[in-house]
Order: C-alpha cells, then structure tokens, then sequence
C-alpha cells in the first residue's frame, strides 16, 4: 500500500498572512470576511493573522513576497476580484496576479492560496464572495492551512 499524506485544514499554532486588494473592495471586504471566518473556525488566533491591503490584484504578488520573505508565516493568502471590461487589462492583470502567486509559493516553498476571482461581471464577483457561489475567500483560506499541515506531514519523512 502506498505512503498518503493527507492533513486536515486545522490552524492550531500557525501564523497566517493575508493579502487582499482594495480594488472592487465590495468584493475583496466579504472575501476577507470569509478568510478570516474559516481561519478562526480552524482554531487560527486572531493574534496570528495579520491582513495586508494593497492596490490591486496586480500588487498581490509583491506584497505576498514581502510576507513571505519574512519567514513569520506558515502560509499566505492571496485575496482579489479582477472583473473583465471592454479592454485587454483583465487579462494582464489576471495573467500577472496569477503567474506570480504561484511564483512566491515556489520560491519561498511555502503556501501561498489563490483566492483571486476572474469574473466576467460584477454579479460574478459577488455570488462568489458569499453569495451564491460560497466565499472564494473562505476556500482560499482552507486551502492553505491544509497545505500548511501537508507540508509539515512531508517535512517529517
């Protein structure tokens, strides 16, 4: 039978960094909310968060370095709403926001969670940030405690 490694989402004793973007506030405030809901259920202090607001998703890369690179947290997330227009800046910023939280998860070897929606409308954004859809934020937030507990599972054998 082959070695799992499987951890529940439990945040007793782990320090988690937040880094939300302002911009489509409406949006990024009820994904926060969410966040920080699920971390607290988990059994993160409230001590133990800290939240970072920063422009725009396009800043949310940066601003997960910095926590990152302060080697304070057992994992970060990253909260943003970036709503397609009439032009191609969604998909920049989109493209940009994704390709570096992924980036700092690697190079920090440290969770890092996307919870940045890439809607087509406002509606979208909304449903998704606790209204129909769930809270992105609170899914976001689950994630990397788990990965939080995976990671020290591996850090073990």
């Amino acid at each position: 039978m082959p070695r799992t490694f499987h951890a529940e989402p439990q945040g007793h004793g782990l320090r988690i960094g937040i880094v939300v973007a302002r911009f489509n506030q409406a949006v990024t405030d009820a994904l926060l909310e969410g966040a920080v809901a699920a971390l607290t259920a988990a059994g993160v202090a409230d001590d133990a968060i800290d939240v970072t607001v920063v422009p725009g998703a396009y800043e949310l890369p940066l601003g997960a370095q910095r926590l990152a690179s302060t080697g304070r947290y057992d994992a970060i997330v990253c909260l943003g709403a970036v709503v397609r227009g009439g032009t191609p800046h969604f998909d920049y910023v989109a493209t940009a926001a994704t390709l570096g939280i992924g980036e700092i998860a690697r190079r920090f070897d440290l969770p890092v969670a996307f919870g940045v929606l890439t809607t087509d409308t406002m509606e979208q954004a909304l449903a998704r940030a606790g209204g129909d859809h769930g809270n992105k934020g609170h899914d976001a937030a689950i994630t990397a405690l788990e990965m939080a507990q995976v990671l020290r599972l591996l850090n073990r054998y």
